[in-house]
């Protein structure tokens, strides 16, 4: 079941193994690059069903490094369109995640320490639902004020219009890791005492007015998803529970299907990590919410993946490290399991 093929709306991906979006930290001011055109195009060469490319702020103090991508120009759009192009001619599908990293932005590149940077060119003060830092002594972000909330929403929307110039089949709200949306989601970064604080109905607003917006100006017969963190791992968070409210709250606005993953609102978070450890998060959403659902997290096995899918745990499993490790992996795992798939032309002679 893994390699069956998945129709949402008017898009067919050609199997349930999708590349799940990744930072590179590789852009200058936002525009996507060599670097990204042969990340993201060895993946579709190496078989993935569904291509996402990484976080990209829809504006550029919504990005959480300098160097991260972003859309919020026509420049930009322009400049993946050859990416966008390229996954589409191996049979995958391009996707994008649009994101604001609210108050974790305005770091350096992990491989630099991913420390805040407060001054120079590559220093902007965040923004969050509440003055709140992430760390003790780290940066205090600004907390938004209703106008500049409902300017947040617009650039999702323009980000969605961009990236239909791109020529993107699907996009990805990002609502999870502890950025900007799901900084509005719990109450352990949300304690507004507005429309967008205080009760469940309001800490979700945001979240669904950026869907709801996105979904105006993103076409009927292409796909929405949005990713969220499923629980914060602490005590007085963002739980499964409320995630399966906000997933029934999600679909009949328009969301066709949520991506589980967890964690990131909070450093003190305790993690239990394992094998497919977010995989439960999934099942409940797809079951408990009737929404599609996708897996992600410690992944790496063909079986494992294959067990997720048959069982009905999630509709497609999205990849991130064993991605980095094996852009082959959706080629290597159609032989483990016996399944003939076609290769790359070019490639054909090593099959």
């Amino acid at each position: 079941m893994l390699f069956d093929p998945l129709t949402l709306r008017s898009v067919t991906f050609k199997n349930r193994i999708w590349v799940s979006p990744m930072c590179q930290y590789s852009s200058d001011d936002g525009m996507p690059n060599d670097w990204h055109f042969v990340h993201l195009g060895s993946r579709a060469v190496g078989g993935a069903g569904l291509v996402i490319v990484e976080a990209s702020g829809v504006s550029p103090e919504g990005r959480i490094t300098a160097w991260d991508s972003g859309l919020w120009s026509e420049a930009h759009a322009d400049a993946f369109r050859r990416i966008v192009d390229f996954i589409h001619g191996q049979g995958s599908v391009a996707g994008i995640q649009l994101a604001h990293a609210g108050r974790k932005a305005s770091t350096d590149a992990p491989w630099r320490g991913g420390k805040y940077i407060t001054e120079g060119p590559h220093a902007w003060t965040p923004l969050a639902p509440s003055a709140i830092p992430f760390r003790d002594g780290d940066p205090v972000p600004h907390a938004l004020t209703a106008a500049e909330i409902d300017a947040i929403v617009e650039q999702f929307a323009a980000s969605a219009r961009l990236a239909l110039r791109a020529g993107f089949k699907v996009v990805e709200i990002h609502a999870a890791h502890g950025y900007l949306l799901h900084e509005f989601l719990s109450p352990l970064t949300n304690t507004r005492d507005d429309e967008y604080g205080g009760s469940l109905e309001n800490r979700m607003r945001l979240t669904l007015r950026v869907t709801q917006r996105v979904r105006e100006v993103w076409p009927d017969e292409l796909p929405l998803f949005v990713r969220i963190s499923a629980t914060d791992w602490a005590d007085g968070g963002w739980d499964i529970l409320q995630s399966v409210e906000l997933a029934k709250r999600l679909r009949p606005l328009g969301a066709d299907l949520v991506d589980c993953s967890s964690g990131g609102a909070v450093p003190h978070a305790k993690i239990e990590l394992g094998p497919g450890y977010q995989v439960p998060f999934a099942r409940a959403i797809r079951h408990e919410a009737g929404v599609p659902a996708g897996a992600v997290g410690l992944i790496t096995d063909a079986q494992q993946a294959e067990t997720i899918v048959r069982e009905g745990s999630a509709d497609a499993v999205l990849l991130a490290r064993q991605m980095l490790r094996d852009p082959y992996t959706p080629l290597h795992w159609a032989q483990q399991l016996g399944v003939d798939v076609k290769w790359p032309d070019q490639y054909g002679r090593s099959k």
